[in-house]
């Protein structure tokens, strides 16, 4: 599908640039006055650069070789504001982090995760949350978050 197809779905097509993902991370922090330390840029730096989820204690190993004095707390406490503020997602059923394709604007995605490679998709397609709040809506649900995991094969590895 073509991204103006794409876009017209509601659908965007998304190709990370870690160095320009982190800049606009740095550039938010600074608009909401929020203090992105150098541990945290770091931590932030290692998620957008890592070519699938990064796990925490993977973090925490990179960070050892830079931070001799770096604690399994450090990373998770750099980790949760990261969440806290969108500016990366936690892919609870793996328990691993990856960038957020959007980090200047609150949303809720769906990921496809591959159980081969580890791989892991975000669906930026509205009418998935749309469609789970009206579905919840309709069962007198008030959500108050959405996580959706879906776990398969991607298309590189089904191919081979």
């Amino acid at each position: 599908m073509s991204n103006l197809a794409s876009q017209r779905h509601g659908r965007h097509e998304h190709h990370h640039d870690a160095g320009a993902f982190v800049k606009a991370v740095a550039s938010t922090c600074d608009l909401r006055g929020l203090r992105l330390t150098p541990l945290r840029l770091r931590v932030l730096e290692l998620v957008a650069a890592s070519p699938k989820p990064a796990k925490a204690y993977d973090l925490l190993d990179q960070l050892k070789d830079e931070h001799s004095g770096a604690a399994p707390p450090t990373v998770y406490r750099a980790l949760d504001f990261l969440l806290e503020n969108g500016f990366i997602h936690k892919l609870a059923s793996i328990n691993a982090f990856v960038s957020c394709h959007h980090p200047n604007e609150a949303h809720q995605v769906p990921f496809l995760i591959c159980d081969v490679c580890s791989a892991a998709i975000e669906v930026c397609d509205e009418r998935v949350s749309r469609l789970l709040n009206l579905q919840a809506k309709e069962h007198g649900f008030r959500p108050a978050g959405q996580t959706l995991e879906v776990h398969g094969t991607c298309a590189d590895c089904a191919s081979h």
